[in-house]
């Protein structure tokens, strides 16, 4: 008796073979090319402010290495620099 609950278990839960229609044959060509112009859209925002971000972190990172002093400079670069 337990072989045949688990053989119609199985059974339930099977895939029908047939291919299910997907969302985008379900949506009109209009509908699917505006989300995809979105998804560019979206995309490219991304990417702008990524670049915006390194920009600031490369600004900022120079201005603390402007308002350095002596001491700090003398510290972090040591002696890398060329003697004469």
């Amino acid at each position: 008796m337990a072989k045949k609950k688990q053989q119609r278990q199985t059974s339930e839960f099977e895939l029908p073979k047939e291919k299910a229609a997907t969302l985008a044959d379900q949506l009109g060509g209009d509908v699917l090319a505006k989300l995809k112009a979105a998804k560019q859209e979206m995309v490219a925002d991304e990417q702008a402010k990524e670049e915006e971000r390194i920009a600031k972190a490369k600004f900022e990172k120079k201005q603390r290495e402007k308002n350095m002093s002596f001491e700090e400079l003398l510290n972090q670069f040591g002696d890398q620099g060329s003697k004469f």
